[in-house]
């Protein structure tokens, strides 16, 4: 008894010992840290290292050949130097305010930072982020959480009849909404290839971007609807029950996943959107309607809305397009993907045209030439749309701000 007493409360003593240490311990270092100066310093200590790096969207891009892809712009890495078995860099400049994300490269492995707990997840990949806030307007502010009435964020499961599965979704209502009683209007914002239901709350900081812009009086009060494009997928990586599946870029075409019928997400959307009327107060027409996405949500974004073409208002491209066909299909077979001139025509007909059709897309993203293609189809047939264009490739640093941009259209 004696012995199985001893047992127990070294067992004890160990459960708290750890307790303690995540208590009080943790990093001896301070990474990173953003400066007076706004120049900010990254710090990693690993005296066994022979060489640290920092790689982030904070410093200059560099092009390099994808295999059977071509040329793409990612970001650039810089080198830290040693001493006292701590390595150091600090960026030559300050930066501008924003959000940043970076990782470290030890000895030729990436790794996050471990002197910082803030992470967030891109696809399979796992980076550190940080903030350097400014003025009021600045994109650091925008993205921050602040002192403002904040909105409610649901993760919410419907039922699509279409793909005859229950699927998931995120849900952000505006500060009041619980006690206004009135009706709001709804803004379906679209994912990119290997995201889900969270990538817009989490890498776009899109319920940050809206709360600011509510407060500031520059965009409407509104429903904001996060999807899960991935139509042979419920949810997101860990949040159904296929369990904790390493998440990937793949589009349903593996042995190891369910097959859907081509189109399938856009021929969906309907029960997105009955399943939001019904369970939230909001407008029914086109005018209190939007929808935009990044990349593969640009596409449906695109297909959704010429496919219906009574049923969105305001319409937003961030940096993906395509002038006919399906995604990953050159031939395809669904009415959604066939006629696109016809579909163009009734979607920019005098009946059915957008109130705002907005394009943006990066000077050095690898679907530009896809972008320029649509732009100059749309100028041949006189349908009018916004274009804005900025530094940078295909990466979220631009998609925030091209919904920081967007928002404060919509429901004007």
């Amino acid at each position: 008894m004696k012995k199985i007493v001893l047992t127990a409360c070294a067992a004890l003593f160990a459960t708290v010992s750890f307790a303690q240490q995540a208590l009080w311990g943790g990093a001896q270092i301070v990474s990173p840290q953003v400066n007076a100066d706004n120049t900010v310093t990254f710090r990693y200590k690993d005296a066994k290292a022979r060489r640290v790096q920092v790689t982030g969207e904070f410093l200059p891009e560099v092009m390099i050949e994808i295999p059977n892809f071509g040329k793409m712009a990612t970001a650039g890495s810089a080198d830290l130097v040693e001493k006292d078995g701590v390595w150091e860099f600090t960026t030559p400049e300050p930066l501008a305010s924003d959000y940043y994300t970076y990782s470290f490269i030890v000895d030729g492995q990436r790794t996050t930072d471990p002197a910082n707990v803030y992470i967030n997840r891109d696809v399979a990949t796992v980076t550190n982020y940080f903030i350097v806030k400014g003025a009021e307007d600045s994109k650091g502010n925008l993205y921050s959480v602040n002192k403002v009435p904040h909105g409610t964020v649901r993760k919410m499961w419907y039922y699509s009849p279409e793909l005859g599965t229950s699927r998931r979704l995120t849900v952000y209502t505006p500060a009041g909404y619980e006690t206004s009683g009135k009706k709001y209007p709804v803004f379906y914002l679209l994912h990119g290839a290997g995201g889900d239901e969270e990538a817009w709350y989490t890498q776009g900081r899109s319920t940050q971007i809206l709360d600011n812009l509510i407060a500031q009086g520059k965009a409407e009060p509104m429903i904001l609807v996060m999807t899960n494009g991935n139509a042979w997928q419920t949810a997101a990586p860990g949040e159904s029950a296929e369990g904790l599946k390493q998440p990937s870029m793949g589009m349903g075409q593996g042995n190891d996943r369910p097959q859907v019928k081509e189109a399938a997400f856009e021929l969906h959307f309907p029960d997105v959107i009955n399943f939001i009327q019904k369970n939230f107060r909001t407008y029914t027409d086109k005018k209190h309607r939007a929808i935009a996405g990044l990349s593969m949500g640009s596409f449906h974004s695109e297909n959704i809305s010429k496919y219906y073409p009574n049923m969105f208002g305001y319409v937003g491209l961030f940096s993906g397009a395509s002038v006919g066909g399906g995604l990953g299909n050159q031939n395809p077979t669904s009415d959604v993907y066939t006629d696109f001139d016809g579909k163009m025509a009734t979607q920019f007909s005098a009946k059915n045209k957008p109130s705002l059709y907005m394009i943006c897309c990066g000077k050095t993203d690898f679907v530009k030439q896809g972008v320029d293609q649509l732009r100059s189809y749309m100028d041949q047939h006189n349908y009018p749309y916004e274009y804005v264009e900025t530094e940078g490739g295909h990466i979220w640093k631009n998609w925030r701000y091209y919904l920081s941009i967007f928002a404060p259209r919509l429901f004007k």
